[in-house]
């Protein structure tokens, strides 16, 4: 005889949920998605929504994995993994040895990350509590400093209308976050910018080269915006905090030089700053790396770490790097 407990179990699917029975005394419900179990060995399930994008992998003695990936079906061979030291650190990475197949792409995921993680370090031991963030689009560097636990205030610009409204969506919620639809340049001025290249819009425009390498600058339109000096903009910006500690994040394509000039004098009260520099150039009148470090450094920063932001896949050379350079003397005196 069933009893009460099997009977609802075989009444819920009747009602628009599903149901996955693990035993005796124990089920899970969901409203939507087919679940899907997928052994993980002796004595374990995992159970997953089919269409979760999740998958299961062994990474040694009771330890395991779950990817987001596409769901591989009971029985099919896990991924190969290996442990790698990450040199002194205790860390180790668990490295799937299909990653080698693809090593420009696993080398400029980690290099994304290290870059991450190194600002997010600066920030914390430099005590930035204000870091203006130049060519925002639609949020996203915002959003990572919060997720690596950055609390203080963040100034965006982004000038264009389209990619402005998203960013201040994303903004809305977050009391000390502050967005302008403005562009940042060494003069107050109204200009025109490149727009329909995604998160590569700019005021100038393309290389030969960069129309050689990307598709997209095939096609163009461009929209009035407004420009205005930083200097200009910085007792607003900083207005409330009682001793500022900022820092400058330029991702501008290729306009990074003309935004640090409009800090004028200024540029002496931040503590920090971070630039795209870019050694195969994709805009016309952009900058060479060497032109943009070398006005850096005379302004007294200093490099703290060089990350890769794109490599060619036919030569390996570096297209563009994500520089991040401090002002030694800001450093906090440790005891």
């Amino acid at each position: 005889m069933q009893t009460l407990y099997r009977q609802l179990l075989r009444l819920m699917p009747r009602l628009g949920v599903q149901v996955t029975d693990l035993g005796p005394g124990t089920a899970v419900v969901s409203r939507r998605g087919r679940r899907l179990r997928i052994p993980l060995g002796t004595d374990a399930d995992l159970l997953a929504r089919d269409n979760a994008r999740y998958s299961v992998a062994d990474a040694g003695r009771d330890t395991w994995l779950v990817l987001r990936d596409k769901a591989r079906a009971a029985g099919a061979p896990a991924p190969q993994w290996t442990g790698v030291p990450l040199g002194d650190s205790g860390a180790r990475l668990l490295l799937d040895r299909r990653a080698a197949t693809d090593e420009r792409t696993f080398q400029l995921s980690a290099a994304e990350y290290l870059c991450h993680q190194h600002v997010a370090a600066m920030l914390d031991f430099y005590g930035v509590n204000c870091v203006f963030d130049v060519g925002a689009n639609t949020g996203q560097y915002a959003k990572r400093l919060r997720r690596l636990g950055y609390t203080g205030r963040i100034v965006s610009f982004e000038p264009t209308a389209e990619t402005f409204a998203r960013l201040e969506k994303a903004a809305e919620q977050d009391p000390d976050w502050r967005v302008y639809q403005l562009g940042l340049g060494s003069e107050d001025t109204a200009g025109s910018i490149h727009v329909g290249w995604k998160t590569m819009n700019s005021v100038l425009p393309p290389s030969a080269y960069g129309r050689d390498r990307y598709q997209r600058f095939a096609t163009t339109r461009t929209e009035e915006i407004r420009i205005r000096r930083l200097d200009g903009l910085l007792e607003e910006a900083l207005d409330g905090i009682a001793d500022p500690r900022p820092f400058l994040k330029m991702d501008t394509q290729g306009y990074d030089l003309e935004v640090f000039a409009g800090t004028g004098k200024r540029i002496g009260d931040f503590v920090g700053m971070q630039s795209e520099v870019a050694v195969l150039r994709l805009y016309e009148g952009s900058p060479a790396m060497s032109e943009a470090i070398a006005t850096y450094e005379q302004s007294g920063f200093e490099i703290t770490g060089m990350y890769p932001v794109t490599r060619e896949a036919t030569t390996g050379r570096v297209v563009e790097f994500d520089c991040v350079l401090m002002r030694a003397e800001a450093a906090p005196a440790r005891g």
